[in-house]
């Protein structure tokens, strides 16, 4: 994609990739990339007017907590009570491939790599409880 965007942005490479084009065929390209510009630009403006909204609406959000009373500090102090962090699950099998690294596993969700080659060897998972 780089050498595109070189050729594109690059008056001279692209009047040179541009010299067997015929000039209706030019004007198609000029044509695409103006209904492409437009789409592009639209999107943007969109964007930019969502947030635009976003922050009217935070600033609101803030000043009717002015007006209750609430800090921010307040808010911060209630996150922690409500949203408990997720605890690690401890492994519950380790093995030791042939290059020396140990690999540990919970037992949760798709097989590592390592521990399916060592089933593949004929293993089970009961072999390799920690």
């Amino acid at each position: 994609m780089s050498d595109f965007l070189k050729i594109l942005t690059r008056k001279n490479s692209l009047r040179k990739q541009c010299q067997e084009l015929t000039v209706s065929e030019l004007e198609k390209v000029i044509s695409d990339l103006t209904v492409i510009t437009d789409d592009k630009r639209e999107a943007e403006e969109a964007f930019q007017a969502a947030e635009k909204e976003k922050v009217a609406k935070i600033e609101a959000i803030r000043q009717s907590m002015l007006d209750a009373g609430v800090d921010m500090n307040d808010l911060m102090g209630m996150i922690g009570e409500v949203a408990s962090p997720k605890k690690k699950v401890q492994p519950k099998y380790r093995i030791v491939d042939d290059e020396g690294v140990e690999h540990e596993w919970s037992g949760r969700g798709r097989t590592p790599l390592s521990f399916q080659a060592y089933f593949d060897k004929g293993f089970t998972k009961d072999d390799c409880l920690i």
